[in-house]
């Protein structure tokens, strides 16, 4: 009944547009009722993404399962990588989603508020392994932006194509990036300062000899004449 209460939304919408379907649209035509829609979908909005939710789900338990031989920043993208097979499952679909949510300002909204659901849950993985470290939830916070960031750029790149070209290999073009920037680290080089060795000068020279003969002579031994 969900997948056909997704089916009947997007039929209407492609033919009388987002904002002239109603929900009563929608039921009619998947031929339940009203009680039937609101069991599976809070909303109209949320009809338009129907599969986020267990997304978020999946990502979570993803990190949770994660342990301390994984490495953070490589852990976090793989996490997004999940994103990307959702949407990859039906490619007809999200490319239809991509549209309807380019042409309807409530719905790029909603979506942005979901994006951000998925960077908070990178950014408290993140925060957990990164703490004690000096600016931890710092690097946590710009490393999951970091994260979502390459990944919605492939991830448009990909849906602008009309799905045509090779999603996988966009986003890891896209996360590869992020993890040679901030997935090694480089190591902290201990700086210390080398004092040169001072030079030591001896000269001899007459008990009367004027001061500026002295001066003229320990220059020339350090060879600044």
């Amino acid at each position: 009944m969900r997948d056909a209460l997704v089916a009947a939304a997007f039929q209407l919408f492609l033919e009388r547009g987002y904002e002239q379907t109603t929900i009563d649209d929608i039921v009619a035509l998947a031929g339940v009722g009203r009680r039937s829609f609101f069991r599976y979908f809070p909303s109209k909005e949320d009809v338009v993404f129907p599969d986020h939710e267990r997304c978020l789900a999946d990502m979570t338990a993803f990190l949770a399962s994660g342990g301390d031989e994984h490495e953070p920043v490589r852990r976090v993208c793989d996490a997004a990588r999940l994103v990307l097979r959702m949407y990859n499952e039906n490619p007809t679909f999200s490319v239809q989603r991509y549209r309807l949510t380019k042409k309807v300002p409530g719905l790029r909204a909603y979506e942005l508020s979901v994006v951000w659901r998925y960077e908070r849950a990178l950014a408290d993985y993140l925060r957990g392994r990164f703490a004690g470290r000096p600016d931890g939830t710092l690097q946590a916070d710009v490393i999951a932006a970091a994260v979502v960031a390459a990944h919605n750029n492939a991830l448009r790149s990909w849906l602008r194509s009309d799905g045509q070209r090779d999603a996988a290999t966009e986003v890891d073009h896209a996360l590869g990036y992020v993890q040679s920037a901030f997935g090694h680290p480089p190591a902290r080089v201990a700086v210390q300062s080398r004092q040169q060795p001072e030079d030591v000068v001896v000269v001899v020279s007459r008990r009367d000899a004027p001061l500026w003969r002295v001066v003229q002579e320990i220059e020339s031994a350090l060879g600044r004449d």
